[in-house]
């Protein structure tokens, strides 16, 4: 069965954040590292190269392959900040509705910037998605 490629590493996760060439997502980026610190009560951890965790998920397919995932996390992307929860976003649909501008896709959420979606939204989002994943 293949390795899972993402993976904690020992990178530091400020090191990281402080590279970021935008100012605004560098910002955002810092303030949401903070806000996941927060709702976790973990520090940040670097998962490959570019992904910021929190929190460690076992998860067990079917097919009997299995590994570690983060619980949540986020990634600058160049298009927009992905926000990784491990658990079904349909399980969010209430809170979602009210965020403001976002995407969705598999597990992810998609905001261009913090200025664009209700903190308060977002910080009950990463509480509902933080507590699911670790129940699991």
């Amino acid at each position: 069965m293949p390795e899972n490629k993402t993976k904690p590493t020992v990178s530091s996760v400020t090191g990281f954040l402080n590279k970021i060439k935008d100012p605004q997502r560098r910002a955002d980026c810092i303030a949401l590292s903070g806000m996941m610190e927060m709702v976790s009560k973990l520090k940040p951890v670097m998962w490959g190269p570019s992904i910021v965790g929190f929190g460690t998920y076992h998860y067990v397919y079917e097919s009997g392959r299995q590994g570690d995932t983060l619980l949540i996390g986020f990634s600058p992307r160049k298009e927009a900040i992905t926000i990784y929860m491990m658990c079904a976003l349909d399980y969010l649909e209430g809170e979602l509705s009210k965020l403001g501008k976002h995407k969705t896709g598999k597990g992810c959420l998609y905001i261009r910037s913090l200025g664009e979606v209700d903190i308060a939204v977002l910080k009950q989002i990463l509480i509902k998605a933080y507590k699911v994943a670790k129940s699991k």
